[in-house]
């Protein structure tokens, strides 16, 4: 079987419940690379893993699914699927970075620590934000079971079924595990080996990527006959993407004009490169996460600079203004204290989260189901899309509501 990701697994859930934990005991990689994050003990970019589902052929159900890729002598691994992991941060302040990668997941693990009382206010933010970009394929993960006794454990596994009961998710499997000693991976294993199934792809039309990521991967010192393009990471929407290709991005870079003025410039570039992982391809198509190499300055892709543009062979022209037909909910989910959420105002300021982009913008007309907005960077929008509405309450950043863009 192709070692090539044939789908994206989110791993969500409020902070310090272990999900960088779970996603190292799956694929052995810690995802939290970057020296803030690891001074901080908290995931603050996305964070991206390949990994593989496999059965060991022989074995009884469920000790014969693993990770690992390491069965017993005598007997042969299967590989059953390949998955790329979206690790995302869980907390409260970076709920945007969250969003921008729910976009790229086909499925979802939630994270649930056993030694806090469920749901935290990120669990209940995290699922929601599943719900909104119409996710249907989740399983529940209760971790932390080695630091708890087991009427804990249990009264824990009771709140959880209970929260899932007011969710769209009350039939998921809860799956108890400890990430940090690997104790009922293989369970996890065989549930989202029975359970999670690779959506319908379209590779017959012009390829779309939306880019989560983008880098300069030359190291400092690297002499300037030795330096290679930038580079973009993300998910393709639909169809193929082959080395040698002429694609476009946008919205493109920003562009200072006289008088304070700005613009925003597409770029036409080549595909220098295809890798899932550490593994070098000649094409790449819809399912897992890709990294594409240009032929672009790499000053131009360095710290992530290309975040929620759009790359294809035909990318539609950017919009400012749009139209949005919009649900707030009741009241804040990731506040402690959930606020009411009062109704959305002419001449405020919000943010929309739209595919990977984070789209900041002023309100310009508002009905009791519709608003207009002027956003101050133009983005791609593809047809209907779903929508994140983010407004401050109390001085934060919250996600409060949904919506769909209008033709």
């Amino acid at each position: 079987m192709s070692m090539i990701p044939s789908m994206s697994i989110g791993v969500v859930g409020h902070v310090d419940h272990g999900k960088t934990t779970l996603v190292q005991a799956l694929t052995g990689i810690w995802t939290a690379r970057y020296s803030e994050e690891l001074k901080r003990s908290m995931t603050i970019k996305l964070g991206y893993a390949e990994g593989y589902i496999g059965v060991c052929e022989g074995l009884e159900i469920p000790e014969a699914y693993n990770t690992s890729g390491v069965c017993p002598q005598g007997s042969k691994l299967r590989v059953i699927k390949s998955v790329s992991y979206v690790d995302a941060p869980g907390h409260e302040v970076l709920m945007a970075t969250m969003l921008s990668g729910a976009a790229l997941m086909d499925a979802a693990i939630l994270v649930i620590a056993a030694n806090e009382p469920c749901p935290q206010p990120q669990t209940r933010e995290h699922l929601k934000s599943l719900e909104i970009i119409g996710l249907d394929q989740l399983i529940v993960v209760q971790n932390k079971i080695d630091i708890v006794s087991y009427e804990q454990a249990k009264e824990n596994y009771r709140q959880i079924v209970d929260f899932l009961g007011t969710t769209r998710y009350s039939k998921a499997p809860i799956i108890p595990v400890s990430a940090l000693h690997k104790v009922n991976i293989d369970v996890l294993a065989m549930g989202m080996a029975k359970m999670f199934r690779e959506p319908e792809r379209d590779y017959s039309k012009p390829a779309m990527m939306l880019i989560a990521r983008s880098f300069d991967v030359n190291l400092p010192g690297t002499k300037p006959d030795k330096l290679v393009g930038g580079v973009v990471g993300g998910s393709i929407l639909k169809g193929v993407l082959r080395i040698g290709d002429e694609v476009e991005i946008k919205p493109g870079i920003r562009i200072e004009l006289k008088g304070g003025r700005v613009k925003y410039e597409p770029l036409v570039t080549r595909v220098s490169s295809i890798r899932y992982g550490n593994i070098s391809v000649d094409e790449a198509k819809p399912g897992g996460l890709v990294a594409i190499g240009t032929l672009l300055d790499p000053s131009i892709t360095k710290g992530d600079s290309l975040m929620g543009n759009v790359l294809g062979h035909s990318v539609p022209d950017p919009v400012s203004d749009i139209r949005v037909e919009y649900n707030l909910f009741e009241r804040v989910l990731g506040s402690r204290t959930q606020e009411v959420i009062e109704p959305l105002k002419v001449r405020e300021t919000i943010f929309l989260i739209i595919k990977t982009a984070w789209a900041r913008g002023v309100l310009t007309r508002v009905t009791r189901d519709e608003f207009e907005i002027k956003l101050e960077k133009p983005v791609v929008t593809l047809g209907k899309d779903k929508v994140a509405i983010i407004r401050q309450v109390r001085g934060r950043w919250r996600l409060v509501g949904w919506g769909q863009v209008k033709g």
